[in-house]
């Protein structure tokens, strides 16, 4: 059911701004968030509560444009795809490329695709996803043989240790920072992973300021702590995954103890050996990151190192267990799923 003070000519839309798609209910001159929707049950941050400010906006574009000057939408369109058109005719269907938005539906995503690859011919397409999710992608394809995030926004909320690596949700993903933080108050931990103390960082038990681009040093470490500490899930690692003696001989070449480490990562001994007590013993454990980790030129193998804990702990798509990667719009994902990277 609607709010009572919800116009009867709403839509259920998505806010397009960052990477929890939140659910609104949209009418002319009216914004509000969907109490049905399961990313923000109703919340909406400044921005997703101003999207009818911006589109009410006098300067916003209302008809087409040639030149400067105003022209129907016949005209419009025919311009567009007499120029595409040329291009294919004088230079080849792959002279044409398609750059898309993050914050398309599924179905535009599709469409796009289709027109771009099935029609015009071009393999050219791409998505916001290579600026932003490219080292997540690739470093999921590298651990589980496909483009997956095995987990949900209600593992946040399920976990009993959050670890938040490269990822400033306060300003980045504000509505799910509010139930990271209603968690947190219901005795949740949280390690923030951080060269900066952002406004996340207040959400903190225990904020690593590590050395910047040591986020790799770090997660390799914990992965030989906790095999020389006996916290392996040694019957998953042997029924589900391949290479660990392997993973495990080049993190111990980099990381060979806790001290080394601290010492690589500019960061206390005991802050160190903190964090890798609670990973250890802590069944519940989500690590979330954003693009601190992916935004690198090392962003895969950072990703990886901090899949491969999980991997090797076995808490991958269980209920407040899982590496979890949050992307920069709401929709980066459903361009992945078409063919869009």
């Amino acid at each position: 059911m609607k709010h009572h003070d919800t116009p009867a000519d709403s839509i259920a839309t998505t806010c397009p701004y960052c990477g929890v798609g939140c659910g609104v209910l949209a009418a002319p001159g009216h914004v509000e968030g969907d109490h049905r929707h399961p990313a923000n049950g109703g919340r909406l941050c400044v921005k997703g509560s101003a999207l009818h400010e911006t589109l009410e906006d006098a300067n916003r574009l209302l008809v087409p444009k040639v030149a400067g000057f105003e022209v129907t939408w016949e005209e419009a369109i025919d311009r567009v795809a007499g120029a595409i058109s040329d291009s294919v005719r004088e230079h080849g269907a792959e002279s044409v490329a398609f750059y898309l938005s993050g914050q398309l539906l599924t179905e535009d995503y599709y469409i796009a695709n289709k027109l771009a690859k099935g029609f015009i011919g071009t393999p050219h397409v791409d998505t916001n996803s290579r600026l932003c999710m490219s080292s997540a992608v690739a470093a999921h394809k590298r651990a589980f043989g496909e483009d997956c995030v095995p987990g949900c926004y209600e593992d946040l909320e399920l976990a009993d240790l959050l670890v938040l690596a490269g990822s400033n949700a306060s300003w980045a993903h504000p509505v799910l920072y509010q139930r990271m933080s209603a968690a947190r108050r219901q005795g949740r931990r949280v390690v923030v992973i951080d060269p900066r103390k952002t406004a996340t960082a207040d959400l903190a038990d225990l904020h690593l300021q590590l050395r910047p681009g040591t986020d790799t040093l770090l997660f390799n470490g914990l992965l030989v702590w906790l095999h020389d500490h006996g916290a392996l899930a040694e019957d998953y690692l042997a029924e589900h995954c391949n290479g660990f003696e392997e993973t495990l001989a080049i993190a111990r070449s980099c990381a060979p103890s806790v001290q080394a480490v601290a010492r690589g990562c500019d960061l206390a001994v005991e802050e160190v050996e903190c964090f890798y007590r609670w990973f250890a013993d802590t069944g519940r454990t989500v690590t979330a990151f954003s693009q601190g980790i992916n935004q690198s030129v090392a962003g895969t193998d950072k990703a990886n190192a901090i899949i491969n804990c999980h991997l090797a702990t076995g808490r991958v798509g269980r209920p407040g267990a899982s590496p979890f990667s949050l992307t920069g719009q709401p929709n980066a994902m459903g361009g992945r799923e078409v063919g869009g990277l």
